[in-house]
């Protein structure tokens, strides 16, 4: 009952994020935007879509409880969301989940992007441990988290190089880590 709450919420909020995504292409496209990384778009959309499956499948074929530890995994889980919030909301019209980069324009540097290079990646990775860990679904934990980390390397190299070739992205974001914050003294 609990897998199919958090799944149905996270779905829905997927959906939405879509929709807001295909507004902000449109956008984006009609200002001069330019897509990279089309040839490897369809992995991640396929990656997400079966990530759910196998969680699906996972708990109920092998009778997954929740985890003793779900409350820690789930408060996790609300924390991740706000700061997926977060960082589209920072990204007002630029967020997308294509690879867009709209030439000459100044890229994004406030709010988590003011700490690391890429705060929604970093959420996607927590996701795909922390929904898995609350039901110990953990070949899916394991197997998703391996793929998305190959998968998210190409994605990353991809959109970092267009982000240089075509905006300020090399000298606003030189001193900044890509998921871990830097302490400042």
């Amino acid at each position: 009952m609990m897998l199919a709450i958090i799944l149905t919420i996270v779905i829905i909020q997927r959906l939405m994020e879509l929709f807001i995504a295909r507004s902000n292409e449109k956008w984006m496209k009609k200002h001069g935007a330019v897509e990279v990384g089309k040839e490897h778009y369809k992995w991640i959309v396929m990656l997400h879509v079966l990530f759910f499956i196998s969680l699906i499948v996972e708990v109920r074929m092998f009778e997954r409880d929740l985890s003793p530890l779900w409350p820690v995994f789930f408060c996790l889980f609300v924390v991740a969301q706000y700061v997926r919030f977060w960082s589209l909301k920072s990204l007002g019209k630029f967020w997308n989940t294509k690879i867009l980069v709209l030439p000459n324009v100044n890229v994004i540097s406030k709010g988590p992007y003011k700490y690391i290079r890429h705060p929604n990646y970093l959420i996607v990775m927590l996701e795909i441990f922390l929904l898995p860990m609350m039901f110990q679904a953990y070949y899916t934990v394991l197997i998703f988290s391996v793929v998305n980390a190959i998968v998210l390397r190409i994605r990353i190299l991809t959109e970092e190089e267009a982000l240089m070739k075509h905006t300020n992205y090399r000298t606003q974001f030189l001193l900044k880590r890509r998921f871990i914050s830097q302490r400042t003294r």
